[in-house]
């Protein structure tokens, strides 16, 4: 009998011997684990026709819980129990094939310490979020644009639709960049390998550069620089005190994914008679008056042809998800999670996850990216005060909501139901959320329009939209190069809104990332976001306080944000002329007040006087018991 031993890799472990190849996910696990149970799925072909052979003695504090075959042999999927006390090592594990056998030393490692302290910390609203794509935000590494031995072999930034080279390192080039900016936790959309080619979209054949086409979870996608430009990537932002949360797919998979070559199983993925979409309905989940046909399709529908849907209900599956989900999160020291599409996803199967997440890294968080237009479905998708009978675990939400109210106040003028008043008539149904202030705001992303293009290119509206952002509750995040007034509109695609960060990439005639490389008009953009993100950074009132609204009047709409230590008035007027605000009608939180210092300026106010504010505008205002200067503006 032939003996051979497969030494464990980092990303995966594989065998070859003639016509078999053999891989083990998740590719390696970790003692001192809250949850002690491991699933451990085994491909191959013919894997589950083999004998397997486990001593116990061999594997001190490890039991093998159940071996599970499934229809296809491909697969063997091995239930494991790791003990409190078991020691870092391998797990030797035989598998015989008559003359033949598969040899393991799967390893366990110690868990990292800094869980919680270091990394894993969760994204709260003391953070700011910076949104950027890294294919489209800067190209650290040439080298890498493009490889012969992937689908896609193409790197044209000519192309619109193509990728465009850039990398991890190339955000690891501009971290100091985003710290200027006052950015407190880098976004990156999926960094996982897509190794698609290219596909037939409605503006053209595109590429898979933005991320979400999965086609092996346990794999960094090389042109991005691969596994040791993620953890240098990570390691980098902490030790500059940023954080690192990380986008997840988990309603779909790229068509191209290595599952769909060999599928476990039929019910891996949601099948179909014949083609069916997802009706993008959300209502139907949550709808008294609802049937269940539309609620099947809205979870069970395809997003599109490329993309096959995954059966979440299906419990290997769940847990292969939910141990990479950890897996992802241990070895690269993430801070938390975004998730896209999360709406379409089996409900149950992402409380499961949640949870599972949150027992391993109690201070982690996610965020549920929910395209939803109203504050009750959004509610439904993360921690609520609803009395219904299903109920999210998420962290908090991308409000949508919030988003297109906050657009409406600063492209508009005031109206009964529009401008100011939709922003304080969505901000007063907080009473929804358990915890409103979990939520992620927003004012652009890349699958919507650019922020400064929707307020028509107008530079009072885009003080207008940023002054809100960082100054209503919440965790603000920023798309990134809308701080430059990076503009378009998602036409004839959305890879118009997703265009390259200039000064990103070699041979780029302007760089961005450098005062001198920008306009005066970019310059000013930039150090209005900065100044103001910078200050939140140390306000405990924006970052922390409560929120109490006023009612719009006319086109003004006054808000404070306060704690014991500080309090904020913001003053917004969307109206075409000046507005006048009296400090006396929101004596609730003036009265202890003698001035109010404008923190964009530097000027003093007497609370006991009016204050014009001009058209167009808003004033973040911090209230003192007396003048800090001798300058009074009256």
């Amino acid at each position: 009998m032939k003996k051979l031993i497969l030494l464990p890799l980092l990303f995966l472990f594989y065998f070859s011997f003639s016509q078999h190849e053999i891989k083990i996910y998740p590719a390696n696990w970790w003692v001192g684990m809250k949850n002690p149970h491991l699933q451990l799925m085994l491909h191959g072909k013919d894997i589950s026709r083999g004998r397997v052979e486990f001593d116990p003695k061999k594997n001190p504090g490890i039991t093998i819980a159940s071996i599970q075959k499934i229809k296809n042999p491909d697969y063997l999927f091995l239930n494991l129990n790791i003990a409190p006390n078991t020691k870092p090592g391998n797990i030797k594990l035989n598998i015989h094939f008559g003359d033949w056998a598969f040899v393991t030393n799967y390893r366990l490692d110690q868990t990292a310490p800094g869980n919680g302290r270091t990394w894993a910390r969760g994204v709260h609203s003391d953070d700011f979020i910076y949104l950027l794509m890294p294919d489209r935000f800067s190209n650290g590494d040439p080298s890498n644009d493009k490889f012969n031995n992937l689908r896609d072999t193409v790197a044209d930034r000519e192309n619109p639709l193509a990728r465009h080279g850039g990398d991890l390192q190339g955000v690891i080039n501009h971290l100091g960049y985003l710290q200027q900016l006052g950015v407190t936790t880098l976004w990156l959309t999926p960094v996982i390998e897509n190794d698609m080619p290219l596909e037939k979209e409605s503006a053209g054949w595109m590429s898979g550069y933005h991320g979400y086409w999965f086609t092996d979870h346990y794999e960094i996608d090389k042109r991005l620089g691969g596994k040791e430009a993620y953890i240098n990537l990570v390691q980098a932002a902490h030790s500059r005190g940023l954080k690192v949360i990380q986008d997840a797919v988990y309603n779909h998979i790229g068509s191209t994914h290595w599952f769909m070559n060999d599928l476990p199983a039929d019910d891996w993925i949601n099948q179909w008679p014949a083609y069916q979409n997802t009706n993008h309905k959300e209502q139907a989940l949550f709808d008294i008056h609802g049937s269940a046909k539309d609620k099947e399709v809205m979870e069970s529908g395809w997003f599109v042809p490329h993309l096959p849907d995954l059966n979440l209900r299906n419990p290997l599956l769940a847990t292969f998800l939910i141990q990479q989900a950890i897996w992802m999160t241990q070895t690269f020291q993430l801070d938390g999670w975004r998730v896209d599409t999360y709406k379409y996803c089996d409900p149950v199967f992402l409380n499961k996850l949640n949870d599972a997440l949150e027992k391993e890294f109690p201070s982690i968080t996610s965020l549920a990216e929910a395209t939803v237009g109203t504050v009750a479905a959004g509610a439904w998708f993360c921690r609520n005060n609803l009395n219904i009978p299903f109920k999210s675990n998420c962290t908090g939400i991308l409000d949508f909501p919030v988003c297109d109210a906050m657009l409406e106040a600063t492209r508009n003028n005031h109206g009964w139901k529009d401008a100011p008043n939709r922003l304080y008539t969505t901000l007063a149904e907080d009473m929804l959320y358990k915890n409103p202030m979990n939520n992620c705001i927003f004012l652009d992303n890349h699958d919507k329009d650019r922020f400064f293009s929707v307020v028509g290119e107008n530079y009072a509206n885009f003080q207008m939209g940023i002054g809100l952002l960082l100054t209503e509750r919440g965790i603000p995040h920023l798309y990134y190069g809308t701080e430059i007034l990076m503009k378009n509109f998602k036409n004839p695609s959305d890879a118009m809104v997703r265009e390259d960060f200039p000064g990103g990439f070699p041979g780029d005639p302007e760089n961005k990332f450098l005062a001198s490389g920008r306009t005066a008009s970019e310059n000013a953009a930039f150090d209005f976001v900065s100044k103001l993100a910078n200050f939140r950074k140390t306000s405990s009132a924006l970052t922390k306080g409560a929120l109490m609204q006023y009612a719009p009047s006319g086109g003004a709409y006054v808000y404070f944000r306060y704690d014991d230590h500080q309090t904020i008035l913001c003053a917004l007027n969307t109206d075409t002329v000046a507005s006048t605000i009296n400090f006396r009608d929101y004596s609730e939180r003036t009265r202890e007040f003698e001035a109010a210092t404008d923190i964009m300026t530097g000027d003093n106010y007497p609370v006991s006087e009016a204050m014009s504010i001009p058209a167009r505008s808003i004033r973040i205002l911090e209230l003192k018991k007396r003048p800090d200067a001798n300058k009074v503006v009256h």
